[in-house]
């Protein structure tokens, strides 16, 4: 069955939106008003209207009283949710790529990670890296489940590796799982993307702590 021009519209729509929340062009202080959105990704108000409630339904948007729709803002709280269910998807995404990975997965792996050794572009390619290890774990109900974490994580804001020393220990973390991959050793996989999503969660943190003192300081 083809696929109709609303459908159509309603996936660009969707799409377009998403792309503006995960680079921060929509932001908390941002308010999504139907006809503002429509009238900015020169769309028809429908798709529009459509993709804000799928938006919602996802939770990367939220209805605030007040407010209107606005860009969901993680607490604390939340923040230590979302980190514990990277640990524990993560961990079972290192398993199974232990297990199931091909050669070409591995070295595809050991090349992403050579090119953040020698000072590519960090927030990329840790992601590149990632999405290696979900689709050599070969499940695809996994790679929809960590999909869905992953959309949410860009609700944090700034990548906790644009410290480079945040980046640096990551490589690390890293050339850890690559190895447990390379010795098919499925437990020791698990045991290093725990380890390195702890570690993520501990930056991320120290991050959101340093916010809180800034915006806190008198402003001259």
């Amino acid at each position: 069955m083809p696929i109709t021009r609303d459908k159509s519209q309603a996936q660009a729509a969707y799409q377009r939106i998403k792309h503006n929340i995960l680079t921060g062009r929509f932001n908390q202080q941002t308010r999504l008003r139907e006809l503002e959105v429509a009238e900015l990704l020169g769309l028809g108000r429908t798709p529009v209207r459509e993709s804000l409630k799928r938006l919602q339904d996802e939770g990367l948007l939220t209805q605030e009283p007040r407010r209107g729709l606005v860009v969901t803002s993680l607490d604390a709280q939340a923040v230590h949710e979302l980190y514990a269910m990277r640990q524990v998807l993560e961990g079972a995404a290192a398993a199974f790529a232990a297990q199931h990975a091909t050669a070409a997965e591995i070295a595809n792996m050991a090349s992403i990670l050579a090119d953040a050794e020698a000072g590519g572009e960090p927030v990329a390619l840790n992601l590149e890296f990632h999405e290696a290890i979900y689709a050599a774990a070969h499940n695809r109900h996994l790679i929809r489940s960590l999909q869905s974490i992953t959309d949410s994580t860009y609700l944090l804001g700034q990548s906790t590796l644009a410290s480079p020393e945040r980046a640096q220990v990551a490589n690390a973390e890293h050339a850890a799982i690559l190895d447990a991959f390379r010795r098919r050793d499925a437990e020791a996989a698990r045991a290093a993307a725990e380890s390195h999503i702890q570690q993520a969660l501990s930056a991320r943190l120290r991050l959101l702590r340093q916010r809180q003192k800034e915006a806190a300081e008198p402003r001259s």
